[in-house]
């Protein structure tokens, strides 16, 4: 028997791993230390607590703990690099390369930054979702001080080449950033192989507490440097003040352990759902994957259906499954997607579209029972459609 609502909207957020509930408990009542306060063991342990967290996110990502900034989640990491970096380097220069399909955390903090006096070009991608190297190589100016593209798209999964984007970058003496939320815990992420200057991410799409997310900022070859959007305190090397969130850091910790641990088996077993899924409903007349089929996140699929309102088969399906026409962060808005429409597809078929994204929990009986909802509900729209014409 299928326990419903079925979530299938991993990508939005993820529920906390039971395993990481029992690390963080002790820290709201009994270890409740500040670990900035270094004259007694209530703070010493809270510290310690910290600084292995610390080292559990980075050996996800193979980086050294002095290099994690720990944020309120990846929107801050993602202001704190495009703001610290452009006040840091702005004796070099204002200019900035991004993509005009990357979450609006990066895209609305670029458009504050033009407001400053920042430069941005917006790369476009093709049908699958991905930037043209060669446009990429021609946007360089003398003034380029960042490139700014995201690691895996949060609506279609479309992964970009981040080697190929880094090493661009570095040949011409310019900083990486990508935001990495949707990748981090999902697929292996090297910031060294990679060759990433700084990346964000964050604990609840992996698993782990909301309210805490990560800044990479390379050490060394080359050292990065960033101006704090907070102050006081000094705290995380002094790029980002305030009291530690220690209960979610050690969830945090606990949570890239278990990715770091499971994520190629538990990836595998995704993907086959997810094709399975997606098998069984481009069955549905005028049904089309949008984006890239093959480098992409293994647990999402977003799937065209023509002739359909996304907004009315999510209505239909709401009771017993939960899904999402595109970001989280965009559900408010009555547009079209702008990742779809940037794909080329028009705003009738943006709106047909759903993203179905899964994860840790989803079971194949849940599978199955999507499968038979959506297309009980995609027949009917499509019969009161047709009558009504």
């Amino acid at each position: 028997m299928v326990k419903t609502p079925v979530y299938l909207d991993y990508n939005a957020t993820t529920p906390c791993d039971e395993r990481v509930v029992e690390v963080m408990l002790p820290f709201f009542n009994r270890q409740f230390g500040n670990p900035a306060s270094h004259s007694h063991i209530f703070g010493w342990e809270a510290d310690e607590s910290v600084k292995y967290a610390r080292e559990q996110v980075a050996r996800l990502i193979a980086a050294d703990p002095t290099e994690i900034v720990f944020t309120s989640g990846a929107t801050e990491a993602d202001n704190l690099a495009l703001k610290g970096i452009f006040e840091t380097y702005s004796g070099k220069g204002n200019h900035i390369i991004t993509c005009s399909i990357e979450h609006k955390a990066v895209l609305d903090a670029c458009g504050h930054l033009e407001k400053l006096g920042a430069e941005v070009t917006y790369l476009g991608v093709n049908e699958r979702g991905r930037i043209d190297l060669n446009e990429l190589e021609k946007s360089f100016r003398k003034t380029t001080i960042l490139v700014a593209i995201m690691y895996a798209n949060n609506e279609i999964g479309t992964i970009m080449p981040v080697k190929e984007i880094s090493a661009i970058a570095k040949s011409r003496g310019v900083l990486f950033f990508t935001d990495a939320t949707q990748a981090v815990g999902k697929i292996p992420v090297n910031v060294s192989e990679d060759g990433l200057d700084l990346m964000a991410f964050s604990a609840h799409k992996l698993y782990g507490p909301k309210g805490i997310g990560a800044l990479y900022v390379r050490r060394k070859a080359p050292r990065v440097k960033l101006t704090a959007q907070i102050d006081g305190g000094g705290h995380e090397r002094g790029m980002r003040s305030g009291t530690l969130n220690v209960p979610a850091i050690a969830g945090f910790g606990k949570a890239c352990e278990i990715c770091r641990e499971e994520m190629a088996k538990e990836s595998r077993r995704i993907s086959n759902l997810r094709d399975e899924l997606e098998l069984a409903l481009l069955t549905l007349e005028n049904s089309f994957v949008n984006g890239e089929r093959d480098h992409r996140l293994p647990n999402v699929s977003n799937i065209r259906f023509g002739g359909s309102d996304s907004e009315t088969l999510m209505r239909e399906l709401s009771r017993d499954i939960a899904v999402s026409s595109g970001s989280a962060c965009m559900s408010a808005t009555l547009e079209p997607s702008y990742v779809l429409k940037a794909l080329g597809l028009t705003d009738e078929l943006a709106r047909s579209s759903l993203r179905f994204s899964l994860g840790r929990y989803t079971t194949a009986e849940e599978i199955q029972f999507a499968v038979t909802q959506f297309r009980t509900a995609a027949n009917r729209l499509r019969e009161m459609r047709s009558t009504i014409e």
